[in-house]
């Protein structure tokens, strides 16, 4: 039986020590995990201010998939635009977006809503405008899924092969380690289920979560993502070839599938003070949710008109947790990224999953502009790092760049807010962006005459310096031992709590 390529990343989850609840806001000498000192900036730099109320609540807007506005945990924060009278059916406020509540959505239309998308490259081939080696990189991709779910559906065959025999519909560790293989491909399967069962002794959870859910992910990425005939786009019955066309979508902010954007914005700035749920990392924010990140690829054309939106509305603080490797109209966000500098905004971006150096290796949106006019200031680009200091902290999916990438961030096991007020643990660069977008609203909050360029420069300057070794893969795929000041520009990790204290005698920029 072949080698199980889906399980590598879910066993890095699984194998690491155990997180403690909260783990990104706790402190690294008080707590012994690597969080950002949350907690501790509350109970001693912000209580005088809190009891005095010396704070400016502060709009972050969530580009993402969509946020639950219900949520238990994030109803009382969610944005509403004082210019606009709910489902009237009247753009009040007239400026082009009717209905436009608590946000808007730039990939819905009369029609619905887009939730399947393909990859920029998908698109890209499909118009004929490809290379060799993209050509290349789309067939290699499509091998990989194809060959990623026959695996998996040859594992569950020789599982249930082996619960018939065993006439149990939900073994136990136990029942694995009685069990004897009938094969090869059966002692592998075992050997799987003994670590699995015994890291999470929930078989129906890893059957459904694991098997069930990681094939339906690469068969997405066969039948949406890399299918060269599927194109969701007249859904939103825009102009696909106006890519300076603004006026388009829906005010539906939510949308078909708010679990990613939902378990940010409870990042960002969950209810502190509920006694229920979670508690985000800024206490005084509003969320406004801009829907424009499908699964698949978001659009550059609606990117660029979501930084417009949030910059237009008042947005202090944009969280971007996602990206993509090719940007055909790169110029149109662009010049929104420039807007939003005019505006005083700061974007925060998730650095991307795929281990890569992003000093050779391109992910976008990015900071740096395609004409060569400069680079956006306000732009904090965040990678993923863990809980334990050592040489495991950062996360092993984090892409990472020494003259790319300005921090890290808490990345794994996030517990956080998703739609149906309930809430699950997440990994990624996605969970590590809204860190630093809850820290940068939190400064905003306390300190509002900071500028977006100050909040910035506060929080490069205020990181938990790593002083040891860290693992990463380079760029042929080998890991190695490096120091962190060669991952990212300010070599450390963000903490809340130096960050507010920094901001209370800031004489910088």
């Amino acid at each position: 039986m072949k080698k199980i390529l889906w399980l590598a990343f879910a066993f890095f989850i699984t194998q690491a020590q155990a997180q403690k609840p909260n783990w990104q806001n706790l402190d690294l000498q008080q707590d012994s995990v690597f969080g950002i000192s949350t907690e501790k900036a509350y109970s001693t730099l912000l209580k005088h201010k809190q009891k005095k109320k010396k704070y400016k609540p502060v709009l972050v807007a969530v580009i993402d998939g969509g946020v639950d506005t219900a949520h238990e945990d994030l109803r009382s924060l969610i944005w509403n635009n004082p210019g606009e009278i709910a489902g009237n059916g009247v753009d009040d406020d007239r400026d082009g977006y009717t209905d436009d509540v608590h946000g808007w959505n730039f990939i819905g239309g009369p029609k619905g809503n887009i939730h399947q998308e393909t990859l920029e490259l998908t698109r890209l081939i499909r118009k004929g405008k490809f290379t060799p080696a993209m050509m290349e990189e789309y067939q290699k991709a499509a091998r990989k899924d194809h060959n990623i779910v026959q695996n998996i559906s040859g594992f569950e065959r020789v599982l249930d092969e082996m619960i018939a025999r065993m006439k149990i519909d939900s073994p136990t560790l136990s029942d694995f380690q009685n069990y004897t293989p009938d094969n090869g491909g059966e002692q592998q399967v075992k050997n799987v289920m003994l670590k699995v069962l015994e890291d999470d002794p929930d078989f129906n959870d890893f059957k459904v979560n694991e098997i069930d859910g990681t094939r339906k992910h690469f068969q997405d990425d066969l039948d949406y993502h890399l299918n060269l005939n599927f194109n969701p786009r007249s859904i939103v019955g825009d102009d696909t070839t106006n890519v300076t066309e603004r006026l388009y979508g829906n005010s539906d902010v939510m949308g078909p599938d708010a679990l990613h954007g939902t378990h940010v914005a409870g990042i960002i700035g969950a209810e502190r003070n509920n006694n229920i749920g979670i508690r985000g990392v800024a206490d005084r924010v509003w969320i406004m949710s801009v829907r424009t990140v499908p699964d698949g690829d978001e659009r550059d054309k609606d990117v660029a008109n979501a930084i417009r939106y949030a910059a237009d509305r008042g947005a202090r603080v944009v969280n971007m947790s996602f990206g993509k490797a090719y940007s055909p109209h790169k110029k149109v966000v662009d010049d929104a990224v420039k807007y939003a500098m005019s505006k005083d905004v700061l974007l925060v971006h998730a650095a991307g999953n795929e281990g890569k150096n992003l000093d050779h290796a391109n992910n976008y949106p990015n900071r740096v502009y395609a004409d060569s006019s400069g680079q956006a200031g306000a732009w904090i680009e965040v990678g993923a790092s863990g809980w334990q200091n050592d040489s495991t902290l950062v996360a092993s999916f984090s892409n990472y760049g020494k003259t790319t990438v300005d921090v890290f961030a808490p990345g794994v096991k996030i517990h956080s807010t998703i739609p149906g007020s309930k809430y699950i643990d997440e990994s990624g660069t996605s969970m590590a962006s809204p860190v630093v977008a809850g820290l940068a609203a939190l400064i905003r909050e306390y300190y509002p005459k900071l500028t977006a360029l100050q909040v910035k420069d506060i929080i490069l300057k205020s990181v938990t310096k790593v002083d040891h070794p860290v693992f990463i893969k380079d760029d042929s795929g080998k890991k190695i031992a490096v120091p962190f000041s060669a991952i990212c520009i300010s070599g450390g990790v963000v903490n809340a709590y130096n960050a507010l204290e920094l901001a209370a005698h800031y004489k910088g920029k």
